[in-house]
């Protein structure tokens, strides 16, 4: 924003005493984060139905795959600091309270009085700072890279469901070593999560999908898409908890402040159901047949 703009400058002066806004701290009741949308899909050829040998488990990026959510909240509370006059530290934790979500709608959820041009040009301040700041020194969590080569060994079909762009996903996938193990990247100009995984279950029909995310926004949206099973990684860092009772309060099927026993996780909760009535029991050493003698 220039320095030299004296009419923007009154405007972020204004938003900032006009706008008292409640910490949008998420409660137990159904949020309206999953129903908002700003994109569509259709930039590209639709891709055609086929079928998968295991299922998708489709993964958020930031917080998820990459260890990023401190440093990209640091970014968005000095954004609001300076265009609405949010405390640094309240601002934080307004962008952790709806993270999940693509950060335009974020900013029409908390600030939704300030006029249009403001949002749009603190929303795209924000994502050139995110990509300076944040994403430039983005590091994947540790057990990510083992992770990934596990489902892929295991015959899963692995994709990507991100608010961030497409463009900037791939990129830091690509300069991580991770965008390999991806059959597609979907990002906020493709649709929000919800929009992802209908056209995730388009293109995979009848098989077993599964949403990994960090946040109450992805298990609103997986909830939303018949069929979408939602894990979910918890996260606390300062003054920050999103513990995984939490996330298992809201419809996670499984959640940890860990991936790595995700494999493990996945078998259990896709494990054909026993018919009523029938118990099974591990075959124990005297359970073998004996063996013939000669």
């Amino acid at each position: 924003m220039a320095e030299s703009d004296p009419d923007t400058r009154t405007e972020l002066s204004l938003a900032g005493r006009e706008r008292d806004v409640p910490l949008s701290m998420v409660g137990s009741a159904t949020s309206q984060f999953a129903e908002i949308s700003h994109g569509v899909l259709g930039e590209r050829p639709p891709v055609a139905p086929r079928a998968i040998e295991r299922g998708a488990v489709i993964f958020d990026v930031d917080g998820t795959l990459l260890d990023d959510m401190a440093g990209i909240s640091d970014v968005a509370g000095k954004v609001l600091l300076e265009a609405f006059g949010t405390p640094e530290a309240e601002g934080r934790l307004h962008y952790l309270a709806t993270t999940g979500m693509p950060f335009e709608a974020q900013i029409n959820q908390l600030y939704g009085e300030a006029p249009l041009e403001l949002r749009r040009s603190v929303a795209r301040q924000f994502h050139q700072r995110k990509v300076a700041e944040a994403y430039a020194r983005a590091k994947p969590f540790p057990e990510i890279p083992k992770l990934l080569k596990r489902l892929a060994a295991a015959r899963w079909t692995l994709a990507v469901s991100t608010g961030a762009e497409r463009e900037m996903a791939d990129l830091v996938l690509e300069r991580e070593g991770l965008r390999y193990w991806f059959e597609d990247v979907l990002g906020s100009g493709q649709g929000t999560k919800r929009e992802h995984l209908a056209e995730y279950r388009r293109r995979y029909p009848d098989a077993p999908l599964v949403l990994v995310g960090d946040s109450r926004f992805d298990l609103e949206a997986a909830q939303s898409v018949e069929g979408v099973i939602a894990v979910a990684r918890a996260s606390r860092f300062a003054n920050w908890t999103l513990s995984p009772d939490d996330l298992r309060r809201w419809g996670a099927a499984w959640a940890d402040y860990s991936l790595t026993e995700l494999p493990e996780a996945l078998e259990r909760i896709l494990a054909p159901t026993p018919p009523p009535g029938k118990k099974t029991r591990p075959r124990s050493a005297s359970s073998k047949p004996a063996r013939k003698g000669r």
